[in-house]
């Protein structure tokens, strides 16, 4: 899978666990080695980044003699470098979404074709709801490739006898996920021999498909494995809550508008499903930082759209080294531009402003405040409750204000030197309960978890 979130073993792993350091290390060394010794001569040139993990993971994998290897794309499908397998046992196209349009393309059909491109002669493929033309480039696709190609049914219709079934991963946009998974695990077991989990039949070219483009695969009741494997499910930095005493932190490394978009629902459910402050003084905050060609004003529109409460923070990611943090920087001050003009256009109604605050039952007006740009210069003052940190670190210790006990309080050195941030810090110093939205990219949620669980890193 990829990317990885604080370490890149994740990238590689066997029954679920990343593969050891001493493992990593032999394995690295063995394939830099072998690919050393035969590369072309003339070119002189090794494989890049991605393609060199590829490599590596085919290769633990065979070593290792694992008995069904999962392989997740990098980017696209049709010319990514994991497409290298010939013959899979199933393939699975989840919820399309708008990304990388660099290179898959910029509409959704464009980015189908692209993701069809796994589909093999004869192997079985499924996926799921998904817009009308997408999911009709899909069929063209496989009937290009001579692939099967079915719809997965939703998770309800596995739900016999009234028995729901139990998620480990929270947000509704997880159930169809889910739907998905037991039709990639049911095609795996029946090549082994398992019966008694429905059969596919395939459809004749031009048979009548009641409305759907694709044929609907049947459901089936789930064994008593997959409903434990369902429910046991845990994957860091998907709709995931941490909670420190009075800061809790709420981590989903949505990156697209559709992910966005399943990420506000759940972060507004998980929020209102905690226990309310007795005096109602709760703040709410965004960390939020995006990278590559995303369309981050559509991203941010999303996010102010749906939310109340403290501020917004924008942060230099610590964990792409493809740009300059010089780059990383401009990018941060982009957004936050851009969240200020998102603010104007809503009529100065600022849904991220808390209300004031009840203090020994007097109403305590709302700390003023003033221009949060830091550089360059602003040519007037930009009202909005918005900061940008050159570092995850620094920021992370600003927003918990010393209240998390695995953060260091900011020190006066390492305070924000805009006057804006000290009446910030009163007010997280003083609240209640704080909430952190941390979102916009999978490498900012990594750094995040890295600092906040230092144990991952090991």
């Amino acid at each position: 899978s990829s990317p990885h979130l604080v370490q890149v073993r994740e990238r590689i792993r066997i029954n679920g666990q990343p593969i050891s350091k001493e493992l990593f290390s032999k394995y690295f060394w063995l394939v830099y080695n072998r690919l050393e010794e035969t590369k072309d001569p003339e070119h002189a040139s090794m494989p890049a980044y991605f393609r060199f993990l590829t490599i590596m993971a085919f290769h633990v994998f065979l070593q290792e003699k694992v008995d069904l290897a999962v392989v997740e794309v990098g980017i696209g499908g049709a010319y990514d470098c994991t497409n290298i397998i010939r013959a899979p046992v199933v393939c699975g196209i989840s919820s399309l979404g708008i990304d990388h349009t660099s290179i898959l393309g910029d509409t959704m059909e464009k980015i189908a074709w692209q993701k069809g491109g796994i589909f093999k002669p004869g192997v079985p493929a499924f996926t799921v709801a998904q817009p009308e033309r997408p999911l009709e480039v899909l069929r063209d696709r496989a009937q290009e490739r001579e692939c099967p190609l079915y719809l997965c049914p939703e998770l309800d219709a596995f739900e016999g006898d009234h028995r729901a079934l139990e998620l480990g991963l929270a947000g509704a946009h997880q159930r169809s996920n889910a739907a998905l998974a037991l039709q990639l695990a049911r095609t795996w077991l029946q090549r082994r021999g398992c019966r008694g989990l429905g059969e596919l039949k395939e459809v004749p070219p031009g048979v009548e498909l009641a409305g759907r483009p694709v044929p609907l695969a049947p459901a089936f009741q789930p064994t008593d494995a997959m409903i434990q494997g369902l429910r046991d499910t845990e994957w860091l930095g998907r709709t995931q809550v941490l909670p420190r005493g009075p800061v809790t932190w709420y981590l989903d490394g949505a990156h697209t508008t559709s992910s966005v978009q399943a990420c506000v629902r759940w972060f507004r459910q998980a929020a209102l499903n905690q226990d309310k402050p007795h005096d109602g003084s709760e703040v709410r905050v965004l960390l939020f930082n995006a990278t590559g060609d995303r369309d981050t004003a559509a991203l941010l529109k999303l996010l102010l759209v749906r939310f109340w409460g403290g501020g917004c923070g924008d942060v230099g990611d610590q964990q792409n080294f493809n740009v300059t943090l010089e780059n990383a920087l401009t990018r941060c001050l982009e957004n936050q531009r851009t969240w200020t003009r998102l603010l104007e256009e809503k009529g100065g109604q600022d849904p991220w402003l808390p209300a004031p605050l009840r203090t020994g039952g007097l109403l305590q007006p709302t700390p003023p405040r003033g221009t949060l740009l830091l550089v360059p210069p602003a040519p007037r003052p930009l009202n909005s409750p918005s900061l940008v940190f050159p570092c995850l670190a620094q920021a992370l210790r600003w927003v918990a204000q010393g209240r998390d006990p695995r953060l260091p309080a900011p020190t006066a050195t390492g305070a924000h030197p805009h006057p804006a941030a000290s009446s910030g810090a009163v007010l997280l110093r003083e609240a209640a309960a704080v909430r952190v939205l941390v979102t916009g990219s999978l490498h900012l949620v990594g750094g995040v978890l890295r600092l906040l669980d230092p144990t991952l890193s090991q």
